[in-house]
């Protein structure tokens, strides 16, 4: 059977609280116009505030599904429901700073069976496997090392990398542990060794990072995820 044209129109659902005044969601539509012109599509997004993503049915027909940052979100049910949902139904998936917290969370729940996984940020009790870092990366940059053959060392042609933050908040070391035997693999690194980039080995795409690679557009700069993140919605 011959392999299905790829498509040249794609649909993107952006998970999020839309607010003008954050600088991520300030870069994602540019992002995403770059991106769409690198390989060859029409990206057409669609910001889906978190108290309307409350059924499946709300992101079905969507290409892609970005979570995107700004958390605490006005509804966290929202966002791990739409996280799942790319993730059970092989969705190309980004999740950047909040999303990647929210992407943790979800998967712990959700896979691994911690049923009181929580974020620090907004819960004190239970396994909290997303935790204050140790030193804020709010409007920071710093050295990222990938695994090799990753989706993300691929997307970037290079074994490390810098990338700008703006967060408080990554993965705590208990989870970290855990991840070990998960196919929920650590694929970036600081050079301290914090896991800075997740991604899902029996996915087509499914990558969450703290740092927000999607701000490069704001510097007429690629943002390579983003690029890989449509080719993989094409299919």
């Amino acid at each position: 059977m011959p392999a299905s044209p790829l498509k040249s129109t794609l649909r993107i659902a952006l998970v999020g609280d839309f607010n003008p005044a954050v600088i991520a969601h300030q870069a994602i539509p540019l992002a995403l116009d770059n991106a769409a012109a690198a390989v060859g599509v029409t990206a057409d997004y669609d910001w889906l505030p978190t108290p309307e993503v409350t059924s499946p049915e709300d992101l079905v027909g969507y290409d892609a599904i970005w979570c995107v940052p700004a958390s605490p979100y006005q509804n966290d049910d929202g966002a791990f429901l739409a996280i799942r949902y790319a993730r059970e139904n092989a969705v190309p998936f980004l999740g950047t700073c909040g999303g990647f917290q929210y992407a943790i969370v979800e998967y712990a729940r959700n896979v691994m069976g911690w049923d009181d996984a929580g974020h620090a940020e907004t819960e004190s009790a239970g396994r909290l496997v997303i935790s204050p870092l140790a030193c804020s990366l709010v409007e920071k940059s710093d050295a990222i090392n990938l695994a090799d053959g990753s989706i993300v060392a691929r997307a970037y042609s290079k074994k490390s990398i810098e990338e700008g933050y703006h967060c408080n908040y990554g993965i705590a070391q208990l989870f970290a542990e855990a991840l070990e035997h998960q196919p929920l693999k650590a694929t970036g690194w600081d050079n301290q060794g914090e896991i800075r980039a997740v991604e899902l080995t029996d996915h087509p795409l499914f990558v969450g990072t703290l740092f927000q690679h999607e701000r490069n557009a704001l510097k007429n700069q690629p943002a390579p995820l983003v690029e890989a993140l449509l080719r993989a919605a094409q299919k």
